[in-house]
C-alpha cells in the first residue's frame, strides 16, 4: 500500500511538473480508486481470516476430543489402581488366613497322632476290648467314646482340607484379577501416552493458527487505518470541490443581483403588479411548503411505526430462538452427563464404597477455607484480563499433574470438557455456594460423586488452549462470582 500511494504522489508531481495539474475531481477519482482497491484486499484477506477461524475452531474442537479422552484414561488408572490396592491387601490376608489354616491342620494331625498312639500304646481298639474280658457295658462305653474322638478328628481335619481348597481358589482367582489389573494398567498407559502426543501435535498446530491469524488480524488493522485514512482524504476533496461550487453559486446569485437591480430601474412601472404577483407565489409556495411537510411528517411517523413494530417482532423472534436454543444445549448437556455417568457406573469397581449427603443438606461454605492447591496467584479477582474483560476467579500457577483437593464437601455437578476452561469441575456445597475448578489435567470425579473436604479431584493441567499449567478457581454466591482470596485461608 506504502509503494501505491508512492506512486500516487509521483504521479502528481510529474503532472504538476508537465503544466498539467491535476483538478480536485481528478484527485477524488485517484483517490476512490485506490480506496475501492483497499476495500477488495481487506475482503479478501477477512475471507482468509474467516477460513483460518475455522481451521482453529477444528484444532479446538481436536483439542477438546483429545483432553476430555486424557481426563477419562487418568481417572480409568487412578480407579485401576485403588482396586490393584485391594487386590493386594486380599492376597495378603488371604495369605495369613492360608498360613493359620496349615499351622490349624498341622496341629490337628499332631493331635490325631497323638491319639492313635495313645490307642495303639493303650490297646484301646475295638478287638482288644472285644476279647478282653472286661465288662461288656464298660467295653460300650470305651467303644463309643473312641468312635466319637475318632469321628471328631476326622471332621476337624476334613473341615481344615475344604478350607485350604477355598483358600486355594480364592488365591488363584485374585492372582488372576491382579494380573488382568496389571494388563489394563498397561493398555490405559499406552492409550494415554498416544492421546498426550497427538495432543502436542494439535496444540502444535493450534499455535501455529493463532500465530497466522495475529498477523493477519495486523495486517487487516493496517489496511483498516490506511482505508481510514483514505476515507479521510475522499472527505476533505469532497468538501473542497463542495466549496468551490458554492462560491460559483454566490458569484453567480450576485451577478444576477446586480443584473437585477439595474433592470429594476426600468421596472418601476410595474412594481405594484410584480409585488402583488410575488406574494400571491410566494403564499402559494408556502402552503404547497406546509403541505409537503405535513405529507412527509405522516409519511416519517408511519415509517417510524413500521420499524418499531419489526424491531420488536425481531426482538421476540431472536428472545425466542435464543430460548430454544439454550433449552436444546442444556438437554444435549445432560443427556451427555447421563451418558457418561452410566458408562462409567457400569465399569465401576463393585468394592468402591458409596457416599451419601449428609442429613439435612450440605451447609455451605466457611472462611478460613484450605487453597485447592498451592502456587502463585496470577489473574487476581477483579483485576483487568489480558484478552479484555475482568478475571472472576484467581489462577494458582503449580506444576502439571498436581493433586487438585476439593475446598469444602459437596458434590459434583458438572465435570466435563469446556471452551476456553479446557477440563472443568463445578462442586454444589448447599446454601447456594458453587465451587469453580477449571484448566485441569484430569477430572477424576463424575457428576453425582459426593466428595469430602480435602478430597482429590482433579489433577493441574493447560486444557482448554492455555500455555502454562495451573488452575483457574472460583467461588459463586447465588450466580454471582465473589474474591475467593476472601474465603481462603491466607
Amino acid at each position: 500500500m506504502r509503494i501505491a500511494a508512492g506512486l500516487l504522489v509521483l504521479a502528481f508531481w510529474m503532472g504538476a511538473a508537465a503544466g498539467a495539474e491535476p483538478t480536485l475531481a481528478e484527485k477524488q477519482a485517484a483517490a476512490k480508486k485506490q480506496q475501492a482497491e483497499l476495500r477488495e484486499r481487506i475482503e479478501q484477506l477477512q475471507k482468509e481470516i474467516d477460513g483460518q477461524e475455522s481451521s482453529r475452531r477444528d484444532a479446538a474442537s481436536e483439542l477438546k476430543e483429545s483432553e476430555s479422552a486424557i481426563s477419562a484414561i487418568n481417572r480409568r488408572l487412578a480407579e485401576l489402581s485403588e482396586s490393584r490396592r485391594h487386590a493386594e491387601n486380599e492376597l495378603k490376608d488371604l495369605a495369613k488366613q492360608t498360613e493359620e489354616q496349615q499351622r490349624l491342620l498341622a496341629k490337628r494331625r499332631h493331635e490325631l497322632g497323638e491319639q492313635l498312639r495313645a490307642q495303639y500304646a493303650g490297646g484301646l481298639s475295638p478287638w482288644a476290648a472285644l476279647l478282653s474280658g472286661d465288662d461288656p457295658q464298660q467295653i460300650g462305653r470305651d467303644l463309643s467314646y473312641l468312635g466319637y474322638v475318632t469321628r471328631a478328628q476326622a471332621a476337624a481335619v476334613q473341615a481344615v482340607r475344604e478350607a485350604l481348597a477355598r483358600l486355594e481358589g480364592l488365591r488363584q482367582r485374585t492372582e488372576t484379577g491382579r494380573k488382568e489389573l496389571a494388563r489394563l494398567v498397561e493398555e490405559t498407559s499406552e492409550q494415554k501416552a498416544s492421546l498426550e502426543k497427538q495432543t502436542e501435535e494439535r496444540r502444535k498446530v493450534l499455535a501455529r493458527i493463532e500465530s497466522r491469524l495475529a498477523e493477519q488480524r495486523g495486517q487487516a488493522e493496517r489496511l483498516a487505518r490506511n482505508d481510514a485514512r483514505l476515507g479521510n482524504l475522499v472527505a476533505g476533496l469532497e468538501k473542497a470541490i463542495i466549496r468551490q461550487a458554492e462560491e460559483a453559486r454566490i458569484a453567480e446569485e450576485k451577478r444576477k443581483a446586480e443584473a437585477a437591480r439595474r433592470a429594476a430601474e426600468l421596472a418601476r412601472r410595474r412594481e405594484a403588479a410584480r409585488k402583488a404577483e410575488e406574494e400571491a407565489r410566494i403564499a402559494q409556495a408556502r402552503a404547497q411548503r406546509e403541505r409537503e411537510r405535513q405529507e412527509a411528517e405522516q409519511a416519517r411517523l408511519q415509517v417510524e411505526q413500521a420499524r418499531e413494530e419489526a424491531k420488536r417482532a425481531e426482538q421476540a423472534e431472536r428472545a425466542e430462538l435464543a430460548a430454544r436454543t439454550e433449552q436444546a444445549e442444556r438437554a444435549e448437556q445432560a443427556q451427555q452427563a447421563e451418558r457418561a455417568r452410566q458408562a462409567e457406573a457400569a465399569r465401576e469397581p463393585a468394592s468402591r464404597p458409596a457416599r451419601a449427603e449428609p442429613s439435612g443438606g450440605f451447609k455451605g461454605l466457611r472462611k478460613g477455607l484450605p487453597y485447592p492447591v498451592r502456587g502463585e496467584v496470577l489473574g487476581r479477582f477483579g483485576a483487568q484480563r489480558p484478552d479484555g474483560g475482568l478475571w472472576r476467579g484467581i489462577v494458582l500457577r503449580s506444576p502439571e499433574g498436581t493433586a487438585v483437593r476439593a475446598i469444602e464437601a459437596g458434590r459434583v455437578v458438572y465435570a466435563s470438557w469446556l471452551s476456553g476452561f479446557g477440563n472443568i469441575m463445578i462442586v454444589d456445597h448447599g446454601a447456594k455456594f458453587l465451587s469453580v475448578y477449571a484448566y485441569n489435567q484430569s477430572l477424576l470425579k463424575q457428576v453425582g460423586d459426593i466428595v469430602h473436604g480435602g478430597d482429590t479431584i482433579a489433577t493441574v493441567g493447560a486444557t482448554g488452549g492455555q500455555v502454562d499449567p495451573g488452575l483457574y478457581f472460583e467461588i459463586r454466591h447465588q450466580g454471582t462470582p465473589v474474591n475467593p482470596l476472601l474465603w481462603l485461608k491466607p
